[in-house]
């Protein structure tokens, strides 16, 4: 554990980035941030767009849902307040102890370090105060920042899945990877 992580006070912020919860009034930057194509595709799908008072809906949804199994969804935002991505955990199961997560972040804040400190910041909480032991995550051929990403951050590959994904006119492999609570601590302390 670094000098900064052991004098952090809040779990949830780093040297860039803090984790927090949906709030309402953030409808509009996921609006916006909708009309992003790209993003969308890398994402998960290109969704039908979406009305304004539908965003709104979602978000204030969102933001008073009660909190099930494990499952959140984060705001990613730089330490100035600004909402720079979303991570999403999914798929927890507490008996197996494994559980996967989504993440995006916004054209204009990546390649900052956002990413893989909200990844870690998820990771060191799912592991060390919930006991998870293996997150698995599933990467788009396509998304070549997303896959050296999580090589980067030490993930395993454990399995290709082909032709799993349709966009853009055809067809692409899913990237399995893996990272286990040991191997987790082994490189972040």
């Amino acid at each position: 554990m670094s000098k900064a992580e052991s004098k952090r006070t809040n779990i949830w912020q780093g040297e860039k980035v803090r984790l927090r919860a949906v709030e309402p009034e953030d409808w509009e930057s996921f609006h916006q941030w909708g009309l992003d194509t790209e993003a969308a595709r890398y994402s998960y799908y290109i969704p039908l767009p979406r009305s304004a008072e539908g965003s709104k809906k979602w978000a204030a949804e969102l933001a008073t849902a009660e909190q099930k199994d494990d499952q959140f969804r984060f705001v990613i935002e730089n330490l100035a307040g600004e909402m720079a991505g979303t991570i999403n955990t999914f798929g927890c199961e507490p008996r197996t102890g494994t559980f996967g997560y989504g993440l995006a972040v916004k054209a204009e804040a990546r390649r900052q370090g956002y990413a893989s400190e909200a990844i870690r910041l998820v990771l060191r909480y799912y592991f060390s105060e919930l006991r998870y032991q293996k997150v698995t995550v599933w990467v788009y051929e396509f998304n070549e920042p997303s896959l050296k990403l999580h090589e980067r951050l030490g993930f395993k590959q454990e399995g290709r899945l082909r032709r799993m994904v349709y966009t853009g006119g055809r067809y692409y492999d899913v990237f399995i990877f893996g990272l286990t609570a040991e191997e987790f601590t082994e490189l972040y302390g």
